[in-house]
């Protein structure tokens, strides 16, 4: 597997890493924030009814997201959340590290990517640096040149 600091580092991308106890949920992260700046997410790995398409959805963490209403904006008949092994297989994660830097064990391509248009507000971001005990912190222009890097089909949607 690739190392998501040694790419950020090569795509000349700054950081501030922000180390804490493992999180596995927004909830969870709360309380470890107060001194992060930025914007912060969900990070949601999904599936079609299928199995054939995955998709990594990554969403303002105040908001809920509707599995319905994205599978028809989407034109899925219906989409749910991926197995853990699914997970691991086509991001190299585990439950609780997901993020769009996982994308760099994407090497089929295979996720597809969608980004909540609410997140562009901010000018800093903070994803996991493919394990749940950092934050990475970089700035939001640095996350679209980042995904650019990683060939994925990126969409930016009303979440």
């Amino acid at each position: 597997m690739k190392d998501i600091f040694q790419v950020l580092n090569d795509l000349g991308i700054a950081y501030v890493e922000h180390k804490h106890p493992p999180l596995f949920t927004v909830e969870d992260s709360e309380k470890h924030y107060k001194q992060v700046k930025g914007g912060r997410s969900k990070n949601l790995f999904l599936r079609n009814r299928k199995g054939d398409r995955h998709y990594l959805i990554v969403i303002e963490a105040s908001k809920q997201l509707n599995l319905t209403s994205l599978a028809d904006v989407l034109e899925e008949v219906q989409l749910s959340f991926a197995s853990p092994e699914r997970l691991l297989k086509h991001l190299g994660l585990t439950p609780g590290s997901v993020s769009p830097f996982g994308l760099i064990n994407d090497e089929e391509k295979a996720v597809v990517v969608i980004i909540d248009k609410a997140l562009l507000q901010y000018d800093r971001l903070n994803y996991h640096p493919n394990i749940n005990t950092a934050t990475l912190e970089i700035a939001q222009p640095d996350l679209g040149r980042f995904l650019e890097w990683s060939g994925q089909q990126v969409r930016y949607l009303d979440l």
